[in-house]
């Protein structure tokens, strides 16, 4: 198992060890103690699945008072995913790391609680499964501009699919006084 720094400080990319023979394949999703060993020493009590079509574009979100650390993988299809670092105060705030996660390369993304999360399917469907860090909040949670110009993102697609809320979700600069302050350490 290769536990990958990016370029966002606690934003890591998993790549376990996949074990293939006639049958197929086998491989740990999870394990405390490696994961403890390669830095992600995160306790998860939620997790959640998700399916999606081609050219569905989810998030980005986030939640406040409660900040989810998530690790994301993907069971079917692919994925462009993008970790958002919005803690006020950061040396890397408003900076995003992606990583391509699919059911065919096996890659895990875990992004540390005081970012933002979002991604895009581009295959014809998708299944995430992801772990969090703490229960989902709905009044805890904010939603940012996808294609939030100050944020640069280079997305594969400049018309997804998007939930009403997704569509309507302001720029990272009109919600910094809600945003997570950054505490070094």
């Amino acid at each position: 198992m290769r536990f990958k720094p990016t370029e966002l400080p606690g934003v890591v990319l998993v790549e376990p060890d996949v074990h293939r023979d006639a049958r197929g394949f086998f491989l740990e999703t999870y394990h405390a103690e490696k994961y403890a060993a390669g830095g992600i020493t995160a306790g998860f009590v939620q997790d959640n699945h998700s399916h999606s079509r081609r050219g569905t574009l989810r998030g980005f979100h986030a939640q406040v008072s409660r900040p989810q650390g998530k690790l994301v993988r993907v069971v079917e299809g692919e994925i462009f995913d993008v970790a958002l670092d919005i803690r006020r105060g950061s040396p890397s705030f408003a900076r995003h790391a992606v990583a391509e996660l699919s059911a065919e390369n096996f890659l895990q993304l875990f992004i540390p609680p005081g970012f933002a999360h979002a991604f895009l399917v581009t295959s014809e469907v998708a299944q995430i499964e992801y772990k969090c860090t703490e229960f989902y909040d709905p009044g805890a949670e904010i939603a940012i501009a996808w294609n939030d110009p100050d944020l640069d993102i280079a997305w594969p697609i400049s018309e997804p699919i998007l939930a009403d809320r997704d569509a309507a979700a302001p720029r990272l600069r009109d919600l910094v006084d809600r945003l997570p302050v950054y505490t070094p350490g």
